[in-house]
């Protein structure tokens, strides 16, 4: 099992960049697929970026290419998500979570471990 724990939400103005990080409890951080979903309020969950065990491979939705950048550092056991020319609807609590499987994992459902989340806020 993992523990997974989110920081570096905030408020920014449009424009704007965050970094958010995620922290994994435990040795075998490398053998978990890693992602970051977000959900804002009155919309289901949705994948925004996730990577490979090895981070050989990267997934961003369309409305984030170019714009988000997803990285991992499996000798501090946590996933970075950094966020460039941030939007107003990129608004939404931003969570991480890892799954066993191997490979590109991109569905939600897919993802056995969850983070309790961080808000990010964008004013415009």
């Amino acid at each position: 099992q993992v523990q997974l724990v989110e920081s570096g939400g905030g408020l920014v103005q449009a424009g704007g960049s965050l970094r958010l990080s995620c922290a994994a409890s435990g040795r075998t951080f490398s053998r978990y697929g890693m992602g970051w979903f977000r959900q804002a309020p009155g919309k289901e969950r949705e994948s925004v970026s996730t990577i490979t065990r090895s981070g050989g491979s990267t997934y961003y939705a369309d409305s984030v290419k170019g714009r988000f950048t997803i990285s991992r550092d499996n000798a501090k056991n946590t996933v970075y998500l950094q966020m460039n020319s941030l939007k107003p609807e990129d608004t939404a609590v931003y969570y991480c979570a890892a799954t066993p499987e191997y490979g590109l994992i991109i569905p939600t459902g897919r993802y056995n471990y969850w983070g309790q989340g961080t808000q990010v806020t964008v004013s415009s």
